[in-house]
């Protein structure tokens, strides 16, 4: 059984009749994802490729049972859809929406974490169990079975080093895309935590980013002996030493001393965790571990 979600996790559709949501939810479906409900309101009654369409959660849920929910509403009311599903004690939550304001974000989360449910995101590509289920937005083709897990900030660098995996042969347990925003839900430390504890699980990718400060943190879980498999490194932005600006994305930024990519390198090493300086090493690293 691996964490979070499985090829038995219900899945329902916030926004599937935008765009995004229902050009995803063909993806999703085609893939294998147990899609059972899509919502939008005011559209309740139609169906998006064959999966009913409700008006609210609530009412999806009388007709159907749901585990966790997928979130393609626009940034304007993303919050509203988030807040529906955590009243519906959902979990997994994941967040595609890119642009939610980041007070808007710490609200959510805080009430999330209350209630014990588990956000991905936001602004993240999702989360995916090779051969299982697909909760977002990343390429299927890129992935397959394994053992390794991948926890990434970097949408982009998520897939790369996924498919670098495996043209080398090594599959993949779970890839979860954690998400780009200074503020999100489900943290590299909260995120190791859960791994230690996944039977399918036996070594560990961390693509972090400058910015923030839950490599460190993630550093010291290890030099704690709290988590124990082999994890191999990759900081994106390492080259990057301006203060003040953001790089790729709002979470990317290095504010003052914190953020910075040294602090994060040296944790990493002190840790006796291996760094890759280059996306093409970390599978090599990988099997030497």
């Amino acid at each position: 059984m691996t964490i979070l979600v499985n090829r038995d996790t219900r899945v329902v559709v916030q926004g599937i009749t935008g765009r995004e949501g229902s050009f995803h939810t063909k993806l999703m479906l085609e893939y294998g994802t147990k899609i059972v409900a899509g919502v939008t309101p005011g559209k309740g009654g139609i169906e998006v490729h064959g999966i009913p369409v409700y008006d609210s959660i609530k009412s999806a849920m009388k007709e159907h049972e749901i585990d966790a929910s997928i979130v393609f509403v626009p940034a304007k009311f993303a919050p509203s859809a988030v807040y529906e599903a955590i009243d519906a004690g959902l979990s997994p939550i994941v967040v595609i929406t890119e642009g939610i304001p980041i007070w808007e974000t710490m609200r959510f989360v805080r009430k999330a974490r209350q209630r014990n449910l588990v956000i991905i995101g936001p602004n993240c590509p999702g989360i995916i169990v090779p051969g299982e289920t697909k909760i977002g937005i990343m390429p299927g083709h890129i992935f397959i079975k394994g053992d390794v897990a991948i926890i990434s900030r970097s949408g982009t660098l998520t897939y790369e080093v996924a498919q670098l995996c495996t043209l080398a042969g090594l599959g993949q347990s779970i890839v979860i895309g954690l998400g780009g925003d200074p503020i999100r839900g489900l943290t590299i430390p909260e995120a190791l935590r859960m791994l230690e504890n996944d039977p399918e699980t036996k070594k560990i990718v961390i693509i972090g980013e400058i910015g923030g400060t839950e490599e460190e943190e993630a550093a010291e879980l290890v030099k704690k002996n709290e988590i124990t498999k082999p994890i191999v490194a990759y900081i994106a932005g390492a080259t990057i030493k301006r203060k003040g600006v953001s790089f790729g994305h709002a979470g990317a930024i290095i504010l003052g001393e914190k953020g910075k990519p040294e602090s994060k390198i040296k944790a990493f090493k002190e840790a006796g965790i291996p760094i890759a300086k280059f996306p093409h090493e970390i599978p090599e690293i990988l099997k030497s571990l």
